[in-house]
C-alpha cells in the first residue's frame, strides 16, 4: 500500500467492494441464520420462540461489549496493516486474543447466573424464563467462541481481508442448519434438546468458524500470534474502543426508549416498527459493508502517512454506499407493501409500516453517508466525536420531539418523521465534521 500515492478512482472502487460485499455477505449469512433459528424453533411453541428471541436480543447487547476490542482493535490494526508492521499487528492480535478470552469469561460468569434474572426482567412468563435459561444460559458457557469469533473478523478486516470470514461464515451457517435439525428435533441419532440443541447447535458452528481461523494462522502466510504480551497495546485499544462502547450502549438505551414510545401508541404501530425494522435491515447490509471498508482503509492509509487518499478513500466510500442504499430507498418508497405481506397480512399493521418503510426510504442516502464517515472517523480513532455527534442528535431531535408529539397525541408519522430528519441532520454534520479534518491531527499509539 505505500507505494500508492495518487487518487486512482478504479482502484479505489475494487479495493472498496473486495472489502465492502463480502462483510455485507457475511452480515446478511449473520441474518439469515438467525431467521432461520427463529422459524425452525418456532414448531416448538409461542414459548420457545419467544425465549429464543429474547435471547438473541441479550447477544445483540454483548456487541456493546465486544466493541471495546472490535472498534479499538480495528483501528490501531488497520494502521499497523498500512504501515507494513504486520509482526506489530500479530502483536497485537495475541494481546487481543488474551483480552478477549478474560473479558468473555467475566462475563460468562456474570450472565450464567443471571440468566433466569434477566428474562423476569424482560417480563417473561414462568415458562419462558425456564426455556430462556435452556437456551441463553448455554450459550452463555460458550461466549469465549463469541467473542473469539468477532476478534477474527476484526482481524482479518482490517488486514483487508473480508473474504476469508465470507467463506468461513458459509461453511458453519450450513453446518449450523444440519446440526439445527439434529439437537433440537432428535433427528440422525441426536437427542431431541428443543431451545437447548439450538444453543449446542450454534456454540457448535461457532467453535467450527473459531478452528477454521486458527488453521488461517498455521498456514504458510503472514496471519498468526507473536507470543508478546504488552499492557500498552492493551491500553491503546481501550482508549479507542472505550468510548465506542459506551456510544454503543447508551445508543441501545436509548433506541428502546424510543421503541417504548412508538409501543405507547397501538399493538398495530409497535408490530409495523418490528416488520420495518426486518425489512429495513436488508437494506443496511450494503452499508454495514461500506462502513467496514471506510473504517479500514482510513485506518490503513493513516498507518501508509497518506492522509490524503484516508480521506478520499472515505468520501468516494461513502458515495457509493450512497449509490446502493440510494437504490434501495427508491424501492422502500414505491414498492414498500411487497416486503412487508412476507410478514403479516394485518391491514393496519401494513398500513402503519408502508409509512415507515417510506420515511425509511427518504433518508437512505443521508443514512449510507452517516454509516461510513461515523466509521471512517473511529477508523482515524475520533470515537469521542462520533459519541458525541450521534447521541446529541437522537436525543434532541428524535427521541424529545417524540416524545413530546406523543405526549400530545400526536400522529405517529410525527415520531417517524423525527426519526427521519435526526437521520438527515447526523448524516450532514458527519459529512462537515469529517470535511473539517480535525480527525486528520489525532494520534493513536501503535
Amino acid at each position: 500500500m505505500n507505494n500508492i500515492k495518487t487518487f486512482d478512482s478504479n482502484s479505489m472502487i475494487k479495493k472498496i467492494l473486495l472489502l465492502a460485499i463480502p462483510a455485507a455477505l457475511k452480515n446478511l449469512l449473520d441474518m439469515l441464520q438467525v431467521l432461520i433459528d427463529l422459524f425452525m424453533v418456532g414448531s416448538l411453541g409461542i414459548n420457545s420462540l419467544a425465549a429464543v428471541g429474547l435471547g438473541l436480543q441479550f447477544l445483540m447487547m454483548l456487541g456493546v461489549v465486544m466493541s471495546v476490542f472490535s472498534v479499538g482493535g480495528n483501528a490501531v490494526l488497520s494502521r499497523l496493516k498500512g504501515s507494513s508492521r504486520i509482526n506489530r499487528a500479530n502483536k497485537v492480535l495475541y494481546n487481543l486474543f488474551l483480552f478477549t478470552v478474560v473479558l468473555s469469561l467475566i462475563s460468562t460468569l456474570f450472565l450464567v447466573p443471571l440468566t433466569p434474572f434477566l428474562y423476569s426482567l424482560m417480563g417473561a412468563s414462568d415458562e419462558v424464563v425456564k426455556l430462556g435459561d435452556m437456551y441463553f444460559g448455554t450459550l452463555a458457557y460458550g461466549l469465549v467462541l463469541i467473542f473469539l469469533d468477532v476478534l477474527f473478523f476484526t482481524y482479518f478486516s482490517s488486514m483487508g481481508n473480508t473474504i476469508v470470514s465470507l467463506y468461513i461464515k458459509i461453511f458453519s451457517a450450513s453446518i449450523n442448519v444440519l446440526l439445527n435439525y439434529m439437537f433440537i428435533f432428535g433427528n440422525f441419532g441426536a437427542p431431541a434438546l428443543g431451545v437447548q440443541g439450538a444453543a449446542i447447535a450454534t456454540l457448535i458452528a461457532l467453535g467450527i468458524n473459531v478452528l477454521l481461523y486458527l488453521l488461517m494462522f498455521l498456514g504458510k502466510n503472514s496471519y498468526g500470534f507473536i507470543y508478546t504480551y504488552s499492557t500498552d497495546i492493551i491500553k491503546t485499544v481501550l482508549k479507542v474502543g472505550v468510548p465506542a462502547s459506551i456510544e454503543r450502549g447508551i445508543s441501545m438505551i436509548s433506541f428502546m426508549f424510543f421503541v417504548g414510545l412508538i409501543a405507547s401508541y397501538s399493538t398495530q404501530a409497535l408490530a409495523a416498527y418490528q416488520v420495518g425494522l426486518r425489512i429495513e435491515g436488508i437494506a443496511f447490509m450494503p452499508g454495514f459493508g461500506f462502513s467496514i471498508a471506510a473504517m479500514t482503509l482510513v485506518g490503513q492509509y493513516i498507518g501508509a502517512n497518506q492522509i490524503d487518499l484516508a480521506e478520499k478513500s472515505a468520501l468516494f466510500t461513502a458515495k457509493l454506499a450512497s449509490v446502493f442504499m440510494g437504490l434501495v430507498g427508491i424501492l422502500m418508497i414505491f414498492y414498500p407493501e411487497f416486503a412487508i405481506k412476507l410478514f403479516t397480512d394485518d391491514e393496519d399493521t401494513i398500513s402503519q409500516a408502508v409509512i415507515y418503510l417510506q420515511m425509511v426510504g427518504i433518508t437512505q442516502v443521508p443514512l449510507a453517508v452517516m454509516f461510513v464517515l461515523s466509521s471512517a472517523l473511529r477508523g482515524a480513532g475520533a470515537v469521542k466525536t462520533t459519541l458525541l455527534i450521534s447521541l446529541s442528535t437522537l436525543w434532541t431531535i428524535r427521541i424529545i420531539p417524540s416524545y413530546v408529539a406523543s405526549y400530545f397525541g400526536g400522529d405517529i408519522i410525527w415520531v417517524y418523521s423525527m426519526m427521519a430528519l435526526e437521520t438527515l441532520v447526523k448524516g450532514l454534520i458527519f459529512y462537515f465534521v469529517f470535511k473539517k479534518g480535525s480527525w486528520k491531527t489525532l494520534k493513536v499509539k501503535t
